[in-house]
């Protein structure tokens, strides 16, 4: 499907009917990184509908040259938002740079959400000093390694702290397949980091996820725990043999919490 916001064709996926929750996919991949983990958590529950974005530059959405910061990413989310759900409470999940993007949504709209799920957030800019660990690998495949085109086998093996061929083909089908469409040339020019503080004015009161992975050698952990007093009602879960693709090394404790996070938000 496609959506026209400020002359950008934002493509996205729609799957249910009921209340809206917004799903921001991490920088160069696509859609389908969100899809492969959320949807076998709301396949079960009916009365949602999940709306699964393709961010500027990424997947089927082009990155227009005027796109050249996350403030005008988030202007285009909101817009979108406001578009697909117009004067309608929704719920918000954000990985990686989509984290980041959705405390700005967090920040302009709070009113208007119900329950936010931070996935592997990213917290600082690139340029501002992370507190992460560094890369390791606790449990390698060296047999599917060798199997791999060798690109695919750096790539694999830099990312994944627990190594095996089902997580190599869904890394393969819902990650490496978002960004061998990413417009590199594109994002290289994003400026990610917003030009405002995007510190609360108010505690973020609804039920709250923070998932993260011991051994993210991308964002860490320890930087998303300096805000979380702004998320009085969250959880903070971080998860060992688990990186910044925690989603396919920690699946059963993923849709355990996710799903723990729905229905706290249920309850409200």
């Amino acid at each position: 499907m496609k959506c026209s916001v400020k002359d950008v064709a934002v493509n996205y996926e729609v799957y249910g009917d009921g209340k809206a929750v917004i799903m921001l996919h991490g920088y160069s991949p696509d859609h389908r990184l969100m899809t492969g983990c959320m949807e076998p958590v709301f396949e079960k529950r009916a009365g949602y509908k999940r709306i699964y974005i393709d961010l500027p530059g990424m997947g089927k959405t082009k990155g227009e040259d005027w796109v050249n910061s996350s403030d005008v990413v988030l202007d285009i989310l909101l817009d979108f938002i406001d578009m697909l759900v117009p004067g309608e409470n929704f719920l918000l999940a954000g990985e990686s740079y989509g984290g980041y993007l959705s405390r700005g949504i967090i920040y302009k709209m709070p009113h208007r959400i119900d329950g936010l799920f931070l996935l592997c957030p990213k917290i600082l800019d690139g340029k501002q000093k992370k507190d992460v660990p560094s890369h390791v690998v606790l449990k390698r495949d060296d047999d599917l390694l060798a199997k791999l085109d060798p690109p695919d086998a750096k790539a694999f093996d830099a990312m994944h702290v627990v190594q095996n061929a089902g997580i190599w083909r869904r890394y393969r089908d819902e990650i490496l397949s978002g960004i061998n469409l990413a417009d590199f040339g594109f994002l290289r020019k994003l400026k990610t980091k917003f030009s405002f503080e995007d510190t609360l004015n108010e505690t973020f009161t609804k039920p709250t996820l923070f998932l993260l992975g011991r051994q993210d050698a991308s964002v860490g952990y320890k930087d998303a725990w300096n805000i979380l007093d702004n998320y009085p009602r969250a959880t903070f879960a971080v998860l060992d043999k688990a990186g910044h693709n925690l989603q396919l090394e920690q699946v059963e404790v993923f849709n355990c919490l996710v799903d723990e996070w729905i229905t706290r938000v249920e309850e409200e």
